[in-house]
């Protein structure tokens, strides 16, 4: 074969002397040459054959692959041999040559390597900041396309249409949300406690901090706000386990009162240093608390435009409570942040990871820390030995919130208390504002096609906040998420599309609080659970006069309010005052009508909830029935009409015309 073409290289073969390493030589061979060569030379002696001064020669093999295999072997017997020829173990040489490395060179790369591992295990991003030049990520909004509450409220926004850039050393949701809780910077203010006592018998801690009380940056303690007081007044519900003395609602309640707000922070029962007075304990779904409170201040207040704002689990008891009740609502807005929406995904993120069951095992501590407060009425309505032992949210709502609210399983209140089915019945403007990376509430349970689909909502998602945290500033001296609330709702308030309430029925479940399985937020017929038709009551449903209604409201409505505001002074009015002959016709004429109405308003309920939550599918449900149940219908039918149908048959009427 020719190799003319091939280049002339030289192979370096390191030869044995005195069977050591200490003298070396090098001898150059044309590789050409070698494989020119017919006849290999003599194989060498073995080791203990060979003289002490002979160097090692190795053989020169007739191709190039067993050249290759010859020097690999020979290589091989160096690194398991010694100076005397006696085999020398290669991991003893590997931590030899490591003792050699200075040790603050492992220091150095333990320090390197623990960096890396916390950057992405605490989900830094710091260097994403750094590489975009710190402007920040944007908020992306989520809204129906035919929005007015986006074209006439949010599109005036500065805040929800800018950046959010987290401070540089909480560049963490985890940083951020642990400072949070454990620190958090709050202004420092004082509340005053109000004590609402609900039908059961259960007592609520209102927390009031007035427009006034904050005004100048001095604590001043006026007196109450009158019943005229036109002020705006916002309603807080907390998150699990906190009450008005948790960071995040300091710095909301103490913005919006600097702002020229009046703020009202409702605590769950047994929260706020308040006891438990009643069997009925809060939950994640648990409605009629809001619901009695805002009413409340509505009838205490009608002047003063009445919002809302829900914080983590208190978000998804404030959407629940708007997609029951729709247009049957005093507020005028409302805000919801950091929602876990479905509780079913909720529960399956928050024991995934290491990182989320550290979560877990702490929320799980605040709510065995809750319920040793009440102790008492806990044993005697939960598994209290089980309470004790639970080791996740999970296992406290299995031993504790199934028992006291009487559901079936775990999953069965989680998917009963979810929030995510009753954001289509939502019809006042709200706010919903969520983290991607919350380490609480994931965003796989954000219902985005949901708020898409409603006009009434705009959702608004940052790449990056944590729960309930989004520090700004380089001191993390506020929240932006306080700011977003704050221009939200003023620039509602000044906006026509603000809610106004027309006409509002009292409902008996809403006014009685027995159990949470027979009672108003729980009902659901779709998930198996027997429905209670209606409840007894001691008072007729009262017909209650709301804020006047807007300039442009037609003559229907008009009148009815006027007819609503008769029949309300005609009940005020005393014995020795007779009113008009016609009027006296259009009072009895409303009483039946309001009677009537009493009479079918525990059935129309079940049937309004039923089709709300089911609406396409009961049809579907009647076609399916008539489609498979028609062949034995018709079967029946046909053996029960056949001697009449016979009659009628071809044959017979042409019988009957041949005979003619």
């Amino acid at each position: 074969m020719n190799r003319s073409h091939e280049a002339s290289d030289s192979l370096q073969i390191l030869s044995w002397n005195g069977g050591g390493l200490s003298n070396r030589r090098t001898q150059e061979y044309d590789i050409n040459a070698l494989f020119a060569s017919r006849s290999p030379p003599n194989p060498p002696l073995p080791n203990h054959q060979r003289p002490h001064n002979s160097p090692l020669s190795i053989p020169i093999p007739t191709s190039r692959i067993e050249f290759l295999v010859s020097i690999s072997s020979f290589m091989s017997s160096l690194d398991c041999c010694d100076s005397a020829g006696s085999w020398v173990n290669p991991y003893g040489l590997l931590f030899n040559a490591l003792a050699l490395i200075p040790f603050w060179h492992y220091l150095l790369g333990f320090l390197i390597v623990s960096v890396l591992f916390l950057y992405n295990f605490l989900e830094f991003h710091l260097l994403e900041d750094v590489f975009s030049g710190f402007r920040g990520s944007p908020v992306s909004l989520t809204y129906n396309s035919c929005s007015h509450i986006y074209d006439s409220v949010v599109s005036k926004c500065r805040v929800l249409r800018g950046r959010y850039l987290a401070t540089p050393w909480l560049s963490s949701p985890h940083i951020q949300t642990v400072f949070l809780n454990f620190h958090g910077r709050p202004p420092a203010f004082s509340y005053r406690r109000q004590l609402f006592h609900a039908t059961d018998g259960g007592t609520i801690a209102l927390d009031w901090l007035m427009s006034r009380d904050v005004s100048g940056g001095a604590l001043l303690m006026d007196s109450s706000i009158s019943k005229n007081d036109t002020t705006p007044l916002i309603v807080v519900v907390p998150g699990l386990t906190s009450d008005s003395a948790s960071a995040y609602i300091k710095h909301l309640a103490f913005n919006m009162a600097k702002h020229g707000w009046n703020v009202v922070v409702s605590n769950h029962r047994g929260l706020g240093g308040v006891s438990i007075t009643s069997d009925c304990f809060y939950n994640a779904g648990w409605t009629e608390d809001i619901r009695l409170v805002i009413n409340y201040l509505h009838k205490e207040y009608p002047e003063a435009p009445l919002f809302a704002v829900g914080t983590s689990i208190g978000a998804n008891v404030l959407v629940k409570y708007l997609g029951e009740d729709g247009e049957n609502t005093p507020l005028a807005g409302a805000v919801a942040l950091c929602s876990p929406w479905d509780l079913l995904i909720g529960d399956r993120f928050i024991s995934r990871r290491l990182v989320q069951k550290f979560y877990d095992r702490a929320l799980t501590i605040g709510l065995q820390g809750y319920a040793q407060l009440h102790q008492p009425r806990y044993s005697r309505l939960a598994n209290w030995e089980g309470i004790k032992k639970s080791r996740s949210i999970r296992d406290f709502d299995n031993h504790a919130t199934c028992l006291v609210g009487k559901f079936e399983t775990v999953d069965t209140y989680y998917r009963r208390c979810s929030s995510t089915s009753y954001v289509r019945n939502v019809s006042i403007p709200l706010l919903c504002i969520n983290a991607l990376d919350d380490p609480v509430c994931t965003r796989e349970a954000i219902p985005w096609d949901e708020c898409r689909a409603n006009k009434n909502i705009v959702l608004a998602t940052i790449k990056h906040g944590g729960h309930l945290a989004f520090f700004e500033g380089i001191t993390a001296s506020g929240l932006w998420w306080v700011r977003a609330v704050e221009e939200f709702l003023n620039v509602l308030r000044s906006s026509p599309y603000m809610h106004v309430q027309q006409k509002m029925w009292s409902s008996s479940p809403h006014s009685s609080l027995d159990s949470t399985i027979d009672q108003g937020p729980y009902v659901n017929i779709a998930d198996g659970m027997v429905a209670a038709m209606c409840n007894e009551q001691n008072k007729d449903d009262m017909v209650e006069e709301l804020p006047e209604p807007p300039k442009n409201s037609d003559e229907e409505d008009n009148k009815m309010a006027f007819e609503a505001k008769q029949d309300e002074h005609q009940t005020e009015a005393k014995d020795d005052v007779s009113p008009d002959i016609a009027e006296t016709n259009n009072q009895t004429t409303f009483v039946q009508d309001v009677k009537h109405f009493d009479s079918i308003s525990p059935v129309r309920r079940c049937l309004d909830l039923l089709s709300r939550q089911n609406r396409c599918s009961i049809w579907l449900l009647a076609y399916i029935a008539i489609i498979t149940s028609w062949p034995l219908v018709g079967s029946a039918l046909q053996t029960v009409f056949r001697k009449k149908l016979r009659k009628f048959s071809p044959a017979a009427l042409f019988r009957t015309y041949a005979l003619k």
